[in-house]
């Protein structure tokens, strides 16, 4: 089974089984059975319910009839002013099949589109407004120019609490016969940082592997360091030791298979579980921000991070 088809398997049916998104939810069932609703805007996060939310709306409002009265377009992939003039006008122009009396047209990633094309798509919004409903999905909403912002009731998403990806663990380990410990469910919210998709992907790299899944084997398929590795580095930077913090931060990368971004993301969570005064741990997140910055300009990674640690040495000389 790929990914899509496993992520779809667990994709929520009714309102009550999206998670961690209770207000959001609400303000969504209510719209629904008034069977009105005015434009959305989802924003937040990836892998916190925005695509899960709409289909739930369109399948509660329509019933049988919801695909015939739904379109889902992905602006990332087509995001040029004649996809809203064309593909978006003639869904838009023609009335809805059944007793509801609007479509719905859900827009995912439309933070993508250029500036022409939600200008038209404004328009779009403006003229059909009788016969059909749109609902926006994005990153971030300060991309989304102001029109359309204010044509749209605002639904916040943010990232899953541990409870709800435990729950969402939980499912999906009895449904697959899968048995995961409770270090292995830590490890998967901290990689996650809140994101399901995430969560089911790793899930289900692990589940080919083994029906047992450890803490070990989250990490090794995340291809990120487990945290005790990252505090070694730190703590050698700590007792002054320059070359095993240098030692160990080249092992971690080339055994994990980290980049240099990876690397510092890593590091800098991490420095605030330090015992050391708060003012040093300010100017260790500090010269993060400054190498991630160079890096990013496109700078050696490796000098850049040997770099790092030396002014983490001398932070704490």
């Amino acid at each position: 089974m790929n990914i899509a088809i496993w992520t779809e398997k667990y994709r929520p049916k009714k309102f009550h089984e999206i998670k961690g998104q209770e207000a959001v939810v609400n303000r969504a069932e209510a719209f629904v059975k008034q069977k009105n609703m005015p434009h959305l805007l989802f924003a937040g996060p990836a892998g916190t319910g925005k695509t899960s939310l709409s289909l739930v709306i369109a399948k509660n409002l329509f019933k049988d009839s919801w695909y015939e009265n739904f379109l889902e377009l992905n602006a990332s992939d087509e995001r040029g002013i004649d996809v809203i003039r064309v593909k978006v006008k003639d869904f838009a122009r023609t009335r809805a099949i059944g007793d509801v009396p609007f479509k719905i047209i859900y827009l995912d990633e439309c933070d993508a589109l250029t500036k022409e094309a939600q200008q038209a798509l404004r328009r779009t919004m403006e003229n059909y407004t009788q016969t059909c409903r749109f609902i926006l999905s994005c990153n971030y909403s300060s991309k989304i120019i102001d029109p359309i912002q204010s044509r749209c009731s605002v639904f916040r998403f943010k990232p899953l609490p541990k409870k709800s990806v435990f729950s969402i663990i939980d499912t999906i380990a009895k449904n697959e016969s899968l048995k995961i410990d409770e270090n292995a469910k830590e490890a998967l919210y901290n990689i996650s940082e809140g994101d399901c998709r995430r969560v089911e992907n790793i899930l289900q790299a692990s589940a080919v592997i083994n029906k047992n899944i450890s803490e070990s084997m989250i990490y090794e398929l995340a291809s990120i360091a487990k945290p005790k590795e990252v505090k070694n580095i730190l703590s050698f930077c700590i007792q002054k030791d320059f070359l095993k913090a240098k030692n160990e931060l080249l092992k971690t990368m080339l055994e994990n298979g980290l980049s240099g971004l990876d690397m510092i993301k890593q590091i800098q969570k991490e420095i605030w579980g330090l015992d050391i005064d708060d003012k040093k741990k300010l100017s260790m997140t500090k010269e993060c921000g400054e190498v991630e910055f160079r890096m990013v300009e496109g700078s050696d990674e490796f000098i850049q991070l040997e770099s790092l640690i030396s002014k983490f040495v001398l932070i704490n000389n």
